[in-house]
């Protein structure tokens, strides 16, 4: 092969937009005229690009609406007049084609980095507007638009904090004794409520700052870095988990954010799809636990991409098998999906499989 096949793969999503590098120009297309599962996989994603453009001729389906069975259309917060169908703007698009040079990150923190820049065109679709337009639209919990971008910048405090970023929001002391869930709630409150004094676009500058310095942190940039492990959130990961982890949560809340104004936002590229795949399905296996009913989990993509993984006991045989798209998968660990209503494919013990489901959709926390 003529570069290394890991690293073309994480750029495809760049040549289909065609956003790549001057020096990725000299390797990308090299390797794709070798290797027949990249190109295969580039030239589905520039069918995407093409779709999300609205290029003449290309179907009036969205990427949401290819989904066809993410929410209820009864509780579907889109405008009304909107449909699953409509044409999608072309977010990633836009964010890669407008967004000045940024310093190359490592893999561990491209997904968060593609989050950001989704997120950052996203909300160039709000300039202008005041926070009684489009800012005040109900989005998730009890927030609308701006309370969404302020409880963002809480949840990337805690990793911007132990990177030696400062605060960009006061704090107040934290009550002596009190548990991070505590400590994560209430924090949370403080800066929506002080965001919240602010003008709209005050507060998607504070967030853009945020990220931006994330990205810019040597263990961003270096995977030796960030391999260290450490506490946040109650989880103890690698930093470049945690890294994955706001690639994560970033996501969900575009995703959000977009349903709210009736605007389609696409999944992560699929390498970036795949990394947060495997770290959700190594927390919940962790969260399950080695006692666990076992249960043998395939997760299953387009274009056959697929991985298994049997989570609980390795000491007794596979009680059940569950089924589940990668999308779909991520919603439910996201808690976008109540466990009842996650599309899957099931055999054999039921209330294994509950249980699977059950403690996916417990690890959300966004």
């Amino acid at each position: 092969m003529s570069t290394d096949h890991d690293d073309v793969r994480d750029l495809l999503a760049a040549w289909a937009f065609g956003a790549l590098l001057p020096a990725d120009e000299k390797t990308v297309p090299p390797h794709l005229a070798e290797c027949e599962s990249c190109a295969a996989e580039a030239r589905r994603l520039r069918e995407t690009v093409r779709l999300l453009d609205g290029t003449p001729g290309a179907p009036n389906a969205s990427l949401n609406g290819t989904r066809g069975h993410r929410r209820d259309p009864a509780t579907d917060p889109r405008p009304a007049g909107t449909s699953a169908g409509s044409p999608a703007p072309a977010l990633l698009a836009l964010a890669l084609r407008s967004r000045p040079a940024a310093p190359r990150v490592a893999p561990h923190a491209a997904p968060y980095a593609a989050a950001v820049a989704g997120l950052r065109a996203l909300l160039r679709e709000l300039d202008g507007a005041d926070g009684h337009g489009p800012w005040g639209t109900p989005v998730v919990h009890d927030w609308d638009v701006q309370s969404t971008l302020a409880h963002l910048i809480a949840a990337d405090e805690p990793l911007a904090g132990r990177l030696g970023l400062a605060a960009c929001v006061p704090a107040e002391p934290v009550a002596e004794g009190a548990g991070w869930e505590d400590a994560w709630a209430a924090r949370t409150a403080e800066v929506i409520a002080y965001e919240r004094r602010r003008p709209p676009e005050e507060t998607a500058a504070a967030w853009t700052a945020q990220a931006g310095a994330l990205l810019a942190t040597p263990e961003a940039q270096d995977l030796e870095r960030a391999s260290h492990a450490t506490t946040l959130m109650g989880v103890r990961l690698p930093v470049a988990d945690h890294f994955l982890v706001r690639a994560f949560e970033t996501w969900i809340h575009t995703d959000d954010i977009g349903r709210a104004l009736g605007l389609a936002v696409p999944p992560p590229p699929d390498p970036h799809l795949w990394q947060l795949v495997h770290l959700a399905v190594r927390i919940l296996g962790t969260a399950l636990g080695p006692t666990a009913p076992p249960v043998l989990l395939a997760v299953t993509g387009q274009g056959g991409r697929d991985a298994q993984w049997v989570l609980g006991s390795e000491d007794e045989p596979v009680r059940a098998e569950l089924v589940l798209d990668p999308v779909d998968f991520c919603l439910l660990v996201g808690g976008r999906y109540a466990p009842d209503e996650v599309p899957r494919g099931a055999s054999g013990d039921d209330g294994a499989v509950r249980d699977v489901l059950e403690r996916a959709a417990s690890l959300a926390w966004l």
